[in-house]
């Protein structure tokens, strides 16, 4: 937050001399001026909705800059508005969640960094464009925006062309032209006593190569299924074909925001509206009910979907835990198809809730 702060701002006072007033920002239909009190504007309406913990709207005041200020004094507005939002993404708890209306209607203080960042980004470039500069921010703060605001998007070697691509201001030779975007916060789920935190492919990076992905865990670390279901998660990102909605949930429990497993889906609804789900509880929140209040809030989920019809758990026909928690969350036994199998092989068993 703070390297995009001194990056745009860095920028914007080297033209301060230009006519901002009279000249469109880029793309864009507002004036470098316009463009520069909208960011400004904004700043300090993420910052506010974090310090006031707003759940529902925004909070209902605006920044306008008095008469006669100019592009100096503008900057002054960008960085100050800037550096209190840095302000309340440091000192709000991790857990903590405001109103953003895309798409899920809520964002954590990573979310409304990431989002800062990259309306910092795009609207120096902007007004930089409009006033005919070059400006290209540092890499990894773009490379930052797109793993944690768009999950969807094929990531590139290049992160500023891309990020610049997937809101439509410019080109990739291997990409069709982008006349409407978004991005996405990540979806939270809540149940009883849980929250289950959809991951960003950022997360599930620092959770596949051994980090604990943002979230301090019951018993000190995740489990290797966690790692494993990450892993599915960034090659689907990789690959441009992630469904953020239908990807992995870190599993939270809410008296201590501690991270108590991992459960979500191996992929999108496929063409029969069939979805296969997993999850993985450490050892320390096992027995106590965690499972099947996360599924079932899960399941809820992705049965309010109209392309999803079926959801199936296929399950070690010796874990009797599992068929139990699968069993209490509504799902039924159904006969799986026999596939070749390895010597030893654990037989398996498929569970299946129908809409």
């Amino acid at each position: 937050m703070e390297a995009a702060v001194a990056s745009g701002v860095g920028l914007l006072r080297t033209v301060t001399d230009r006519d901002w007033e009279g000249v469109p920002a880029g793309r864009l239909e507002w004036s470098c001026l316009q463009t520069a009190e909208h960011l400004a504007g904004t700043l300090l309406a993420y910052a506010s909705l974090l310090a006031s913990r707003s759940a529902d709207a925004w909070v209902p005041f605006d920044l306008t800059l008095d008469e006669g200020t100019g592009p100096a004094g503008v900057a002054d507005v960008v960085e100050t508005t800037g550096t209190l939002l840095a302000m309340a993404v440091r000192t709000t708890p991790r857990a903590v969640r405001a109103h953003h209306p895309y798409p899920f209607r809520s964002a954590n203080r990573e979310g409304f960094a990431a989002m800062a960042v990259t309306e910092l980004l795009l609207h120096t470039h902007d007004i930089a464009e409009g006033l005919g500069v070059p400006y290209e921010p540092p890499a990894d703060l773009c490379a930052g925006a797109l793993t944690r605001l768009f999950p969807h998007v094929r990531p590139d070697a290049a992160p500023w062309p891309t990020l610049r691509w997937a809101t439509g201001r410019g080109e990739l030779p291997d990409r069709a032209p982008v006349t409407g975007w978004h991005w996405v916060n990540p979806l939270a789920l809540p149940a009883e006593r849980l929250t289950l935190e959809a991951l960003t492919p950022a997360a599930a990076v620092d959770l596949h190569t051994g980090g604990d992905g943002g979230y301090a865990w019951l018993g000190g670390a995740p489990l290797q299924g966690a790692r494993d279901a990450s892993g599915m998660l960034v090659k689907a990102y990789e690959n441009g074909v992630l469904h953020p909605e239908f990807g992995v949930f870190a599993v939270v429990r809410r008296e201590d925001d501690r991270a108590v497993g991992t459960m979500g889906f191996h992929g999108p609804p496929d063409d029969e509206g069939r979805v296969e789900v997993g999850y993985d509880l450490v050892e320390p929140a096992r027995g106590h009910g965690y499972a099947t209040e996360a599924l079932r809030a899960l399941t809820a989920h992705a049965l309010a979907h109209d392309e999803v019809r079926t959801l199936c758990a296929v399950i070690d026909e010796d874990n009797l835990p599992s068929q139990g928690v699968v069993t209490r969350a509504g799902f039924v036994p159904a006969p799986l198809e026999e596939a070749p199998r390895e010597p030893g092989a654990q037989a398996m068993r498929l569970y299946v809730r129908e809409r």
